[in-house]
């Protein structure tokens, strides 16, 4: 075993960790702003938003990632209606294509969890906030989804991991993160082992840093949560 590919294979596969990261903060965060509409469809009284927000989650939460990056990378720029338009230009560039791929897949998972979430919310929290004057907006948004993302705030840590995790399958369009340098490193050097633990090595350090960020914000901007709130504070 050549332990000096362990070296020589760490700065490209750092150089290409900045495309992990981005992929991995950009996917989560659309896939946050996308899923909040979606869970609040899936807690409505509306049966129209509710179906269509289903529809959504086991579509996309039932088929795998990987087939879904590709449909978006190779399937959409087949159709020619699309060509010439304004998203044009994003069809064609494979780190776009990745980011909207994750995030839409993220989404229905986030959409599930936001779900989740506001229904767990006691009634008795809303018929207090009409009690006062509040619209069902004002509700929602100062009453309801504080005290949701604040029972699914774990959940939505695990998620950034997960999207995290997904990340590598964007190599499978062209897109150069860790893992597409690492697939690239290896065809050259015949060194799998070597090569992709140390890029292992990174996702590991990533993760757990992403990991230690969400326990703060938890412990500090959300403070105790459960039975032990009160007596905590």
């Amino acid at each position: 075993m050549n332990f000096d590919i362990f070296a020589s294979t760490f700065m490209p596969l750092l150089a290409a960790f900045g495309t992990t990261i981005a992929l991995t903060i950009f996917g989560f965060a659309f896939g946050q702003i996308l899923g909040l509409p979606v869970g609040i469809a899936l807690s409505s009284n509306s049966t129209t938003a509710k179906t269509l927000a289903r529809i959504y989650t086991f579509v996309w939460r039932g088929t795998p990632l990987l087939v879904q990056l590709l449909i978006i990378y190779y399937g959409l720029p087949r159709l020619t209606l699309l060509k010439g338009t304004v998203i044009w230009p994003f069809l064609i560039a494979p780190l776009v294509c990745a980011t909207i791929g994750i995030a839409l897949n993220s989404a229905a998972y986030t959409g599930a969890l936001v779900g989740g979430g506001i229904q767990r919310v006691a009634a008795g929290q809303r018929e207090a906030a009409q009690t006062l004057g509040f619209s069902k907006w004002q509700t929602l948004r100062y009453i309801i989804l504080p005290q949701a993302y604040r029972s699914i705030f774990p959940a939505i840590g695990n998620e950034f991991i997960l999207v995290m995790k997904a990340s590598t399958l964007a190599s499978a369009i062209a897109v150069m993160d860790v893992t597409g340098a690492a697939r690239s490193i290896v065809a050259q050097t015949y060194a799998p082992f070597q090569v992709f633990a140390v890029a292992g090595l990174l996702y590991f350090v990533f993760g757990s840093i992403a990991g230690q960020v969400f326990r703060f914000l938890e412990a500090r901007r959300l403070g105790p949560i459960g039975p032990g709130a009160a007596s905590a504070s």
